[in-house]
């Protein structure tokens, strides 16, 4: 059937009105799917896992469209991988020498702040089975003890501790991070394996612990920073802050690490 010309001319308006309508849908749905969250990378030691993914929510809750994304792990290991070009944006480590490492390397993004320490304690299966009662014990003939590798914070600690005790340690294992500690402890796998205190009481009713006076003599000091190459200098700098503020604290605090 052919439109009269007035339904044609009509018909041209009409037209035009629908796809100015379908385009601006069309440019409205863009518009939403381009909107990308904004990525903030935190590199921490694993003693850290507990308190920094709980501030990590925080920060979250505090800075809508930010996604704080954490690496935990041995302290060694993550400065080796930011050394190599991992894109971190903040950097913290259970202890002085490995930030110095950092600092060193040219990469710290601003002087490190210190703002926790902790020590180490005896853990073992909840039902003890090499009477584990001192430091000494550890020593025992038959005792599988497991202990973090020296170049690891909780390790270089466990050896100041053995040297300033005279007591010599035979670890049937060397871990890369205080977690594989004690998941070789809560797995049966080992009798007794040094650990942090707050390790210890983040694993509650799955293990034992033991303290011991001889850890006084190596009391781990965690620094934090931001990283020189991030691309998100300010929100880098307010994690940094929050980790630092008395909220930050009493999380930590929480979990039982000490003031630096």
């Amino acid at each position: 059937m052919t439109l009269s010309r007035r339904a044609r001319s009509l018909a041209v308006p009409i037209a035009l009105i629908a796809a100015t309508a379908l385009a601006g849908c069309g440019s409205d749905d863009t518009s939403d799917s381009s909107a990308k969250e904004t990525p903030l990378t935190v590199y921490a030691a694993a003693s850290l896992t507990g308190t920094f993914t709980e501030l990590g929510k925080q920060f979250e809750k505090d800075h809508p469209g930010v996604t704080v994304a954490f690496s935990f792990g041995g302290s060694s290991d993550l400065v080796a991988q930011i050394q190599q070009g991992a894109p971190a944006d903040v950097f913290a480590s259970a202890d002085t020498k490995n930030m110095d490492k950092l600092t060193a390397a040219g990469l710290a993004g601003e002087e490190p702040r210190n703002f926790a320490s902790n020590t180490l304690e005896i853990v073992t299966p909840p039902d003890d089975p090499a009477k584990i009662a001192t430091f000494a014990d550890l020593a025992k003939l038959g005792v599988d003890l497991v202990v973090c590798a020296p170049e690891v914070p909780c390790g270089s600690a466990a050896q100041t501790v053995a040297k300033s005790a005279g007591v010599t340690l035979k670890p049937v294992s060397e871990e890369q991070s205080v977690k594989d500690v004690l998941a070789k402890v809560t797995s049966g796998e080992a009798d007794a394996g040094l650990v942090y205190v707050t390790d210890v009481k983040a694993a509650g009713d799955a293990v034992r612990g033991v303290p011991f006076a001889e850890s006084s003599s190596a009391v781990n000091v965690y620094p934090i920073t931001t990283i020189d190459e991030t691309k998100n200098d300010d929100l880098a700098e307010s994690f940094v802050e929050l980790v630092l503020s008395d909220q930050g604290q009493a999380v930590l605090a929480a979990a039982g690490f000490a003031k630096p």
